[in-house]
């Protein structure tokens, strides 16, 4: 499945109210990490149709970033049912992914 970028105005419908879990990647433009990890996610989401895989931009969406206290980029959190499970902050190894999502 692709990874779907998403703002403020998706967030409810994509990532609170989705009835499976919800891989969020917290990312910027640019930060070389981030940048690195574009290729991992894309693959990850390429090959786990269970999980829906998405990512919001920090510096558009600040209300999202404070509200989950993004301090970091890239930081990359699961949420299942609408609340946060795990998250990451860093480059994430596909073996970091695959931990996560367990």
């Amino acid at each position: 499945m692709a990874v779907k970028h998403i703002n403020q105005d998706d967030w409810a419908s994509e990532v609170k109210e989705c009835d499976k879990p919800v891989l969020v990647d917290f990312y910027a433009t640019w930060c070389g990490p981030c940048q690195m990890l574009g290729p991992v996610i894309e693959e990850f989401a390429d090959t786990h149709d269970e999980i829906k895989v998405v990512k919001v931009e920090t510096d558009e969406n600040q209300e999202l970033c404070e509200q989950y206290d993004i301090m970091a980029v890239p930081t990359v959190i699961l949420f299942e049912k609408g609340e946060v499970k795990v998250r990451h902050e860093g480059f994430a190894s596909p073996d970091v992914l695959e931990d996560m999502c367990r």
